[in-house]
């Protein structure tokens, strides 16, 4: 298993350097990848705070993406990411 960071993540999803974009899409669709709620969380923040989505933007991405990747607690992220795009808290909060 490979385990993935923001990084990887955040350059798949906002697809702003085409090739570091193509490499991890390799690795997300390589069915060989974990992710964390710790990176998860890091991934909402930046998404957020750095390039100001919006909230119900930063929630779709992140839901593609776990569709992709094996995510540990996917229970818990899925409530968290219910409550996030319903409420406004903060996303550790929600995974809290």
């Amino acid at each position: 298993m490979v385990m993935l960071d923001t990084n990887i993540i955040l350059r798949y999803i906002l697809d702003d350097n085409k090739e570091m974009a193509d490499t991890a899409e390799e690795y997300i669709i390589s069915d060989n990848a974990i992710i964390t709620l710790e990176v998860i969380a890091e991934v909402v923040y930046v998404l957020r705070k750095v390039y100001s989505m919006e909230r119900q933007n930063v929630v779709d991405n992140v839901e593609k993406v776990t569709e992709l990747v094996y995510c540990e607690k996917d229970d818990v992220l899925n409530l968290a990411l219910d409550t996030y795009s319903s409420n406004n808290l903060d996303f550790v909060d929600c995974i809290l």
